[in-house]
């Protein structure tokens, strides 16, 4: 087992890439690892002959993720959408790793980020010692990717203050980034392109130019469709990360998975699943991720100070902390759910229990 935390795409799945790579026979574009149609067989699984099997990395819309790579093929941008926790990095991650094979060309978007982060900064040992000459240039992520003909990721693009994000518009339409201090000017290499994710809920969302929005290709990235695909995806992430943090094996049990999917379905779209009754949904955005994050809470609980079996108690107090963000309003979104639908819902009493004594305890 590797020792580094996070492994990135490329080294976690390097087998399945290289599998990609002997079987895959169609036309590549310039600098790509892999061509188009396998590309999207890396995100979407499936069989590759002669036993092969291919994981999916995402449970949605194949034609999303061929809309995906079919924009990164021509010289448009990529920007993926939607709420939090809807496998925007996820997927931006891989398709990084399957087409250049190198996911880590990442600038993290946040409200403090300077311009030098897109563009360029300098090496002021070198600066002072030489002038300003291209060793003494520290190119960016982005400068790198178009170096070197690679795809750049740009996270959270409208947490970027505006006049720092509209630095990429000359990158995107022009394909050059100017260097003013050396009288230059860098050209991407074919091959270059940029994928970015936005959430569009966030507070301090700082909303893109429209001549910044033109040189992108925008795809909503939505929440799963249906209660069983969204099961399918919890489950599989929580193994993945189970087996990455090296948690005690126990095979994640699918019944307490599709009981937390629910409650955050029925939260999340202020109806039960039977659309029966109609129930107010709290100011989170109880996403993917969060029930994720929940359940794997829950799993090291019961790794290291119970059984080993997730039960409800072990999933009840991170719940509760999702579910309660705006103090009591939320508090009292989670106590009319508890006692209008958990209670009599048959075979949730030991659910409802141990969410009604973590309440008590708030």
């Amino acid at each position: 087992m590797s020792e580094v935390l996070r492994p990135p795409v490329e080294v976690l799945y390097q087998e399945e890439l290289e599998l990609l790579k002997k079987a895959d026979d169609r036309p590549k574009p310039p600098n790509w690892e892999l061509s188009p149609w396998a590309v999207v067989h890396f995100l979407m699984g499936g069989k590759l002959g002669k036993g092969k099997e291919i994981e999916p990395k995402y449970f949605g819309d194949r034609r999303l993720i061929e809309l995906a790579v079919s924009t990164l093929v021509t010289d448009r941008a990529l920007l993926l959408t939607g709420i939090p926790g809807t496998a925007k990095t996820w997927v931006a991650e891989n398709l990084s790793a399957a087409i250049s094979g190198n996911s880590s060309l990442l600038v993290q978007g946040s409200a403090g980020l300077a311009e030098e982060s897109l563009r360029y900064s300098w090496n002021y040992a070198q600066l002072i010692a030489k002038g300003p000459s291209e060793e003494a240039l520290v190119p960016s992520p982005v400068l790198k990717a178009m170096q070197t003909g690679k795809m750049a990721r740009v996270e959270e693009l409208t947490r970027i203050p505006s006049d720092v994000q509209d630095t990429l518009i000359t990158i995107l339409s022009e394909k050059i980034l100017p260097v003013p201090e050396l009288n230059m000017q860098v050209s991407a290499r074919k091959g270059f392109n940029l994928i970015a994710t936005a959430n569009d809920r966030d507070k301090g969302v700082n909303e893109l130019s429209s001549a910044l929005q033109r040189r992108f290709n925008t795809i909503v990235m939505p929440l799963p469709a249906t209660l069983d695909e969204e099961v399918r995806i919890v489950q599989n992430r929580v193994e993945k990360i189970g087996q990455q943090l090296e948690l005690p094996a126990q095979k994640s049990p699918v019944e307490e998975i599709r009981r937390l999917v629910t409650i955050f379905r029925e939260l999340r779209s202020g109806r039960t699943e039977d659309g029966k009754n109609h129930l107010k949904s709290p100011s989170g955005t109880l996403s993917t991720a969060e029930a994720i994050s929940v359940f794997q809470s829950g799993q090291a609980l019961a790794a290291h100070f119970g059984d080993g079996q997730v039960k409800a108690e072990d999933l009840a107090s991170s719940l509760t902390g999702v579910i309660v963000k705006e103090g009591d309003q939320d508090l009292q979104v989670w106590q009319e759910y508890l006692e209008t639908v958990m209670k009599k819902r048959k075979g949730w009493q030991d659910f409802y229990d141990a969410c009604s004594t973590w309440i008590g305890k708030k």
